[in-house]
């Protein structure tokens, strides 16, 4: 196996699937400080944000050829991200508990998308110079289907583990403050 080879495989097999401990980590914090009656659905939607900060480049990453485009999408969704989490921390440093347990969790999701850039990037170092240069081809600014596509095996295994371990137990989050708020506001 060649380094290109190890590197797309720990992309892939590693830095990817380690969103999921972290997330449901976080989300297990969140249950444990009720953040139903905290901070509530103001910061739970800021989670959903973040998922969708994430999310995108990364369903970019997996299903698109990697141009100046998706490295741009990539790398400014990594800043939103950063943006995104500190503006949740003070909400949350606000309303609730934040012990440092879930504050260090909150440090690995927010180094994954900029682990991703930099392990894309070396991946695709040719690209990124083409961004650098301002991408000056057509196809550099279009969204492409991957010229090699992933294993479809390996897209619905990572789309079911997406699924389970970020959108499901968030999604219950934000069910629960909304069903909290809903019986604040009718008490």
């Amino acid at each position: 196996m060649n380094v290109e080879d190890a590197n797309r495989r720990f992309l892939m097999y590693g830095v990817l699937p380690l969103w999921f401990v972290p997330a449901v980590a976080d989300w297990i914090m969140h249950r444990r400080t009720r953040i139903e009656h905290t901070s509530g659905t103001r910061e739970s939607a800021l989670h959903a944000l973040m998922m969708t900060e994430a999310g995108v480049p990364v369903a970019m990453g997996l299903l698109a050829r990697i141009n100046p485009l998706v490295l741009s999408v990539l790398g400014g969704a990594a800043v939103a991200h950063g943006a995104t989490a500190l503006w949740d921390v003070s909400l949350a440093t606000g309303e609730r508990d934040v012990r440092p347990v879930e504050q260090h969790i909150h440090s690995f999701l927010e180094v994954l998308p900029l682990s991703a850039l930099a392990f894309t990037s070396c991946l695709h170092w040719d690209q990124v110079r083409r961004v650098l240069h301002g991408g000056e081809e057509p196809q550099d600014w279009k969204l492409l289907p991957k010229e090699n596509p992933l294993p479809a095996r390996y897209l619905t295994g990572i789309g079911l583990a997406i699924g389970a371990f970020v959108a499901l137990p968030y999604a219950e989050e934000m069910t629960r403050c909304l069903r909290a708020s809903r019986a604040r506001t009718a008490g």
